[in-house]
């Protein structure tokens, strides 16, 4: 059973920066995955932030070009999202999927002055 526990999510004020995670357990071979971020901010549709392929490829949603970095550590099987001038319009529950359509529980961003 494969599961994805994202972690770093908080309060930040505008501008301001974050480092998630997303650390994958099980029986699991995290470096042929694709992986990616998502959120979902209440009311409105889960969307893509980034994603990031098995060779490092990234592809960006249309929100986090130039803000948002996507990076992987296969060796420590987890995934990160460096987040780097922050808008309140970020705010969201930030969660990890993989290829094969797993999801991890997600962390709350809420960006606030």
């Amino acid at each position: 059973q494969v599961q994805l526990v994202e972690s770093g999510g908080g309060l930040v004020q505008p501008g301001g920066s974050l480092r998630l995670s997303c650390v994958a357990s099980g029986e699991y071979f995290f470096n042929l995955y694709p992986m990616g971020w998502y959120r979902q901010a209440p009311g409105r549709q889960r969307e893509l932030v980034v994603r990031i392929t098995r060779l490092g490829k990234v592809i960006y949603g249309s929100s986090a070009e130039g803000r948002f970095t996507i990076s992987r550590d296969d060796a420590k099987n987890t995934l990160y999202l460096q987040m780097n001038n922050l808008k309140v319009d970020d705010t969201a529950v930030y969660l990890c999927k993989d290829s094969a359509d797993n999801w991890g529980q997600g962390t709350q961003v809420t960006v606030s002055s």
